[in-house]
């Protein structure tokens, strides 16, 4: 499968940064899913040797995002529309337990920080109206901070690492590609609700409330993909912004 857009050679110190720099063409759709990842060629592009590579991929496997096959060395990790319903909703029910118990345990001043991530998100999301790429790292970034601060509010170490592995990073980023205005705003709408419940200490609506959001961004996914098996079409260019509006992440 060919690699979408040019990898570009950076100059990378140590295999960690190796690994940084792969995720993030893995997670932006650069390196698509099923695309056979060949240590010589990355250690070309990152002008490394193939140790660190190695190393980097490794790392890459033990998130999920990358698989090794007998005798045929890694590919990206490849997903179908069932894997992608089974991950949102394994992902929903985690996430709605966080946001509960997060309503019921959250410390002062997390409830300050999750009231800044809200507003920080809100920020983001409006500055990448036009579809930027910089600026959709900007909104992917400040989802996961949001998301991240739930999570530790919630104070339960089990589920924190449960959910780490859970939520697909690769699928959060490219349904974020594909959000037009009406989805990006319904998107902030939702991460204001969950704050409020939270800091209400409304446990059963902030459960209901994050689910619900998590299977938005399931139906976002789907619905790019138009019901057919392949994820391929999650990576091509999307529509321009204003086009007709999907669910939100």
């Amino acid at each position: 499968m060919a690699t979408t857009g040019t990898l570009r050679p950076v100059t990378l110190p140590n295999g960690m940064d190796a690994y940084h720099q792969i995720r993030r063409w893995i997670v932006e759709g650069r390196l698509r899913p099923g695309e056979r990842l060949v240590e010589q060629r990355l250690a070309e592009e990152l002008e490394l040797s193939r140790t660190p590579i190695r190393e980097a991929l490794r790392m890459l496997q033990s998130e999920g995002l990358v698989r090794f096959e007998p005798n045929r060395g890694a590919r990206v990790r490849s997903l179908t529309v069932a894997d992608i319903d089974d991950l949102y909703e394994l992902r929903g029910r985690l996430e709605g337990m966080a946001a509960e118990l997060a309503a019921v345990r959250a410390t002062p001043d997390q409830l300050d920080r999750l009231t800044a991530a809200d507003a920080d998100f809100a920020a983001a999301a409006q500055a990448a109206s036009g579809g930027d790429l910089e600026a959709i790292r900007a909104v992917f970034h400040q989802n996961d901070v949001f998301h991240l601060t739930v999570l530790e509010a919630a104070h339960h170490e089990r589920l924190t690492q449960v959910l780490i592995r859970t939520v697909d990073h690769t699928l959060v980023f490219q349904a974020f590609r594909h959000y037009d205005a009406a989805g990006m705003t319904r998107s902030v709408v939702f991460h204001g609700l969950i704050a409020e419940a939270i800091r209400r200490g409304d446990a059963p609506r902030a459960g209901r409330l994050v689910h619900e959001h998590v299977l938005q961004g399931r139906d976002q996914l789907l619905a790019v993909m138009a019901g057919g098996n392949s994820v391929d079409a999650l990576y091509d260019e999307p529509p321009a912004r204003g086009a007709a509006a999907h669910e939100s992440t």
